[in-house]
């Protein structure tokens, strides 16, 4: 029989008696656990106050910074002429900018003739030296589609297909020649008897899926005879140097090399491209941007910078340069900027962008974008003024984030007492250093400053009030605020950043005394955690306590359970015995 069941010889549920009796032994445990509970709350309270400090100190150190009030904006009167920023400090002022001549860039352009022709009529479409490869598909010619199967075809089988389709029941058709001497295609309407006539050729269609008439440079001009725009002959940027089609086989093998403005650009005729070469020298320190023009066939370098300065070029080992034609190419000279500022002298620049450097400005860049003559030069108007609206910014936010911190006190520290009577008190109501802050910040930032002169010595001169029923400030004046930016700026700063006694100053290291890392409101936090730390020893020891003094009583019930037991069989066997 299990005697530590309760009741089960005495008929007693003093199992319940022990809990209630170590329920009433934790009564101290429980007050403890909401004093607890009230720290840990203060705790999280002083967490939020000190967080919404720094933030509020971010917003007071902007202020405290002079290179706010040394911001400056630039305004050019004329955006399409040129446009200006204006750094910290730039002098302000008025500034009349007559610019005659923008910067511009050298280009070399190649002499033309670097690429080989086509070929021949005879040559097949795969090989000839059209700029990029003839696709298969079709092409109309006077509204009849003339049909490329294959690359393989030579030009010759691909004009007699244009004769063949174009051939009507009169026996008119169109002639197609290439003349190698031009290197052009020729198109010729023709009656029966192979004269020429004056029937316009049609030429294309939006159904059109071979590219052979853009490569010909063939288009619609209303006549009976239609001949390339151009020489058709073109280098295959693609392909290999030795196979790229260049009038002038390329020599240097391997180890071919140029020097472009003394830079060396290295190639292999046999295993590097066009591309690869030309990709090479835009790559390098050459300071030049290379291209090929396959429309008008010639190769073309431009200086990377703006200004007049030339480009140098050497054929080192092999002849690249002279077989692409940029040997003897013929230098577009670039261009100085030349503008004037306020009427002054002609001033002189290699780029497009005027610095302190050449205008003397401090901290004013303008970028010239549009240029007129010597004579009518493009004018426009810079104005350098003080960042008016980036501090008015800033004091704004002041306000806002004075009020966010000052509110956030306000609901920690209230006490508000419902209909009924009841009294609800904010968190840290109790703790007067908190009600001290609310007081301190309310009188760093709205009381006078000492030592100005003039007429701004408090927020109230710029239009800053408080509301005289709390701890809060308004702008209620932003006409004294602009008034007070325009007119008196160097008040303003004086105001808010002088030393130690500014407001900006004052409220910044009172808040850092406050909210620092070393900070009051750091301290408060500490002990806090101290005391709750604290609390947790002092329930774990009082449990200890409820918990050996329950054991004791379950071992004293269970005791006596037992002695009932035995009393019990006692009886029985005495009735037995003697009835």
């Amino acid at each position: 029989m299990d005697l530590s069941i309760t009741g089960l010889a005495s008929g007693f549920d003093w199992s319940s008696l022990v809990d209630k009796l170590a329920e009433a032994e934790r009564a101290p445990q429980k007050a403890l656990t909401s004093q607890q509970n009230t720290i840990k709350q203060q705790n999280t309270a002083y967490s939020n106050l000190q967080s919404q400090l720094e933030t509020f100190k971010t917003v007071v150190d902007s202020l405290a910074d002079n290179d706010l009030y040394d911001g400056r904006t630039a305004a050019s009167s004329n955006t399409s002429v040129a446009s200006a920023t204006a750094e910290t400090g730039a002098t302000a002022g008025t500034y009349v900018f007559k610019i005659s001549q923008l910067a511009t860039s050298a280009v070399l352009s190649g002499k033309s003739g670097a690429s080989g022709g086509l070929g021949s009529a005879s040559t097949t479409l795969s090989s000839a030296g059209f700029a990029t490869s003839v696709t298969a598909g079709t092409f109309s010619v006077n509204g009849q589609q003339v049909t490329i199967s294959s690359t393989s075809q030579t030009l010759q089988d691909v004009f007699d297909s244009i004769k063949s389709a174009t051939t009507d029941a009169a026996g008119n058709y169109v002639e197609a020649a290439y003349d190698s001497d031009t290197d052009k295609i020729t198109l010729t309407s023709r009656t029966g008897d192979g004269s020429a006539s004056a029937t316009p050729i049609v030429l294309g269609s939006p159904n059109d899926t071979s590219n052979f008439l853009t490569l010909a440079k063939l288009g619609y001009n209303g006549s009976g005879e239609v001949t390339s725009s151009g020489a058709l002959g073109a280098v295959k940027v693609s392909a290999t140097l030795d196979t790229a089609n260049f009038a002038t086989a390329i020599t240097g093998g391997t180890t071919g090399q140029f020097k472009i403005n003394g830079v060396a650009i290295s190639y292999d005729a046999t295993g590097d491209t066009v591309s690869d070469v030309l990709s090479r020298i835009n790559a390098s320190s050459a300071g030049v941007t290379a291209s090929y023009d396959s429309v008008n066939g010639v190769f073309k370098l431009a200086n990377k910078t703006t200004g007049d300065s030339g480009i140098a070029l050497e054929d080192v080992q092999g002849n690249f340069l002279s077989a692409s034609g940029l040997l003897d190419g013929t230098l577009n000279r670039g261009k100085n900027l030349i503008y004037t500022v306020n009427d002054g002298g002609q001033i002189t620049s290699q780029t497009n962008q005027i610095t302190e450097s050449t205008s003397g400005i401090t901290g004013l860049k303008v970028t010239a974008l549009e240029a007129g003559t010597a004579d009518n030069p493009a004018t426009t108007t810079v104005t350098v003024a003080a960042d008016t609206d980036a501090i008015k910014t800033a004091i704004t936010s002041f306000v806002t984030a004075y009020n966010k911190t000052q509110s956030l006190i306000d609901t920690y520290t209230a006490t508000e007492t419902s209909s009924d009577g009841s009294v609800t008190a904010g968190v840290l109501a109790s703790r007067r250093d908190v009600s001290d802050i609310a007081s301190l910040l309310r009188a760093k930032a709205f009381d006078s400053v000492g030592g100005l002169t003039g007429t701004l010595s408090n927020l109230a001169s710029l239009g800053i009030n408080t509301s005289g029923y709390d701890n809060s400030l308004t702008l209620s004046d932003e006409t004294a605020l602009s008034e007070a930016l325009s007119s008196n700026l160097s008040g303003v700063k004086s105001l808010f950043t002088q030393d130690t006694t500014g407001i900006a100053s004052r409220l910044s290291t009172y808040i850092q005394a406050t909210a620092g890392e070393d900070g009051t409101i750091a301290t408060t936090e500490t002990n806090l955690s101290k005391q709750s730390t604290s609390i947790d020893s002092q329930i774990a020891a009082m449990e200890k306590i409820v918990e050996s003094d329950t054991a004791r009583m379950k071992r004293a019930f269970a005791a006596m359970e037992t002695a009932q037991a035995k009393i019990s069989q006692q009886s029985s066997y005495l009735t037995s015995k003697f009835g």
